[in-house]
């Protein structure tokens, strides 16, 4: 159907590559352990609509202009590594304040639901290795001959995407459920913040450093 070949592989390959750890996950963890499950899920949709850019433009053949076009692809890449680091160094510099004491505070408590969306969102649009890792592992599973093979590209985008945000949103309630174990531990909420800091500060840097093939 859709000209799709071994979707079984397609949906375990996807499941093995979306719990790997990232960025993407280290933000719905952060949210969900800092504001709860429901700014956990936002998260996840944030990042969720990210993905479904790249899927799109990736189907649509736009995608193809960072695999060839090494101007365009270091453009994109510095502004996620800039945003990256952003995010990582102000984990890093942060510190908790009296009355955020009995809560882990890995991302500001203050941020909106709006801001936790489109911040999930800006983490995933702007990595350019997203829209590269979409061109080449989806469609390995298209068929030679598919009628449309943009058709196919989306519908397996939409299946990669859904099962990423089961695994995110299983992130998010078990970052919620679990933070409060740890929610009178200011020391602990220091160094969770510093680690996250520092895994953001890491994946930014890993970025800046990668190349584009």
């Amino acid at each position: 159907m859709f000209g799709i070949d071994n979707i079984g592989l397609f949906i375990l390959s996807g499941f093995l590559l979306n719990i790997l750890p990232g960025p993407d996950s280290l933000y719905v963890i952060g949210r969900g352990a800092s504001q709860g499950f429901r700014a956990g899920s936002v998260a996840a949709l944030g990042i969720g609509s990210g993905i479904m850019v790249h899927v799109v433009c990736a189907a649509f053949g736009l995608s193809a202009i960072l695999a060839t076009s090494a101007t365009a692809f270091t453009v994109v890449k510095w502004i996620g590594c800039a945003y990256l680091l952003y995010l990582g160094i102000g984990m890093l510099l942060s510190r908790a304040a009296p009355e955020q004491s009995q809560a882990v505070p890995v991302i500001k408590r203050s941020d909106s639901l709006r801001r936790v969306y489109y911040k999930g969102f800006l983490t995933n649009v702007l990595n350019p290795k997203v829209a590269l890792f979409f061109l080449a592992f989806v469609p390995q599973f298209i068929a030679s001959d598919a009628p449309n093979k943009a058709l196919a590209f989306l519908v397996l985008g939409l299946i990669f995407n859904f099962n990423g945000m089961l695994w995110c949103h299983f992130l998010a309630w078990s970052a919620s459920s679990l933070s409060s174990r740890f929610a009178r531990s200011a020391v602990l909420a220091r160094w969770l913040n510093r680690l996250a800091g520092a895994l953001f500060t890491w994946f930014g840097l890993s970025l800046a450093l990668s190349s584009q093939r």
